[in-house]
């Protein structure tokens, strides 16, 4: 007699059922991965200042390291990290952060060991690798989104537009509204030249949006390219059109391929005020405009924004800087977090 029973592989619920599984699955393994990487980070912590103390009380000096790496690794032959080079690493890494605290730092404490060796290996000011560390958690970067961060001043850029905001917005949101924005964002992953249109660079920054958005940070939200907005029976469009999901308002972007003019201004107003009207729900914050241009002169702005009731932001934006081609808008995933604690250089 056969089963007459459907296979489960076939069955709708049973797929629903397995992928939200796979999900809980992947969520789990991802925390005990990170869980993993904290217990790794406060050894590394207790062995950086143990081998300070020794080297200090018995200028051992190279010594120290060279037999500890030997020792460590005929012992514990199954265990990574005690290479001479990441003893070093570690020793380094306790030394910078020593100096100000008593104890690994929350924000670097989250971070996997590669993501801390980079950034104290480029970075030699306490207060600005704090600053790495806090967006690294804050943005989900990747270990090549943070290199390719620190090669662009993320910052000196983060910020650093000029606006509005203050005089436009409540100071808790201007404040948060201000750290949204760069000056300069650097839209080296598109193909086109200093010669291009706005809408030829428009189209390119679309081609990349995943690049695009990685630049403008996290928490924005893709609503549209030259979206239509109809006032008094008429057709306009805004460049770009997104919504940022912290700040819980649209933000209107203007793309001009040339210098700021003070009359951009008064557009750019007049799109938000459309866009207030008809897009912004009760609950959404005030929408926030941003001129996005080649160059801008600061007292111009400063003429153009002193009247406007609306929060505008202006900043630069540059075709051409190199920095490395991988960028990975995502949390590391499962495997690399993996494969860092378990690196031995």
């Amino acid at each position: 007699m056969s089963d007459d029973k459907p296979i489960l592989s076939l069955d709708k619920d049973y797929r629903v059922f397995l992928s939200e599984l796979k999900e809980k699955v992947l969520r789990t393994q991802l925390k005990a991965s990170m869980a993993a990487n904290a217990i790794v980070v406060d050894f590394y912590w207790e062995l950086g200042k143990e081998i300070v103390r020794l080297d200090n009380t018995n200028h051992w000096g190279a010594k120290l390291i060279e037999q500890l790496a030997t020792d460590l690794r005929m012992e514990f032959s199954e265990v990574k990290g005690f290479s001479r080079r990441n003893l070093y690493a570690i020793r380094q890494w306790y030394l910078f952060l020593s100096t100000r605290f008593e104890f690994v730092p929350q924000a670097v404490a989250q971070l996997p060991w590669g993501h801390q060796r980079l950034i104290i290996n480029k970075i030699k000011d306490i207060d600005v690798a704090l600053t790495y560390a806090a967006a690294c958690l804050e943005n989900s970067w990747s270990r090549d989104t943070l290199e390719a961060n620190i090669v662009s001043n993320f910052h000196l850029r983060v910020g650093n537009g000029q606006t509005n905001f203050s005089a436009t917005l409540p100071s808790i949101h201007s404040d948060l509204a201000i750290q949204t924005i760069k000056n300069p964002y650097y839209f080296d992953f598109i193909e086109v030249t200093d010669q291009h249109s706005e809408r030829e660079i428009e189209k390119e920054l679309i081609k990349h949006i995943s690049e695009f958005m990685v630049e403008l940070g996290k928490g924005f939200a893709f609503v549209g390219k030259q979206y239509n907005i109809v006032v008094n029976n008429n057709d306009y469009y805004i460049d770009l059109l997104f919504y940022h999901l912290q700040l819980r308002c649209y933000v209107v972007f203007e793309l001009k391929a040339g210098k700021f003019k003070p009359e951009y201004a008064g557009k750019l107003n007049f799109n938000i005020s459309a866009v207030d009207s008809q897009l912004k729900h009760s609950n959404d914050s005030p929408t926030i405009g941003i001129i996005l241009c080649r160059t801008a002169d600061s007292i111009e702005v400063k003429y153009a924004l002193r009247d406007i009731q609306k929060p505008i932001g202006i900043s630069n934006f540059e075709l051409q800087k190199m920095i490395p081609d991988k960028l990975k808008p995502s949390l590391p995933t499962i495997e690399e977090i993996e494969n860092e604690l378990l690196k031995s250089d």
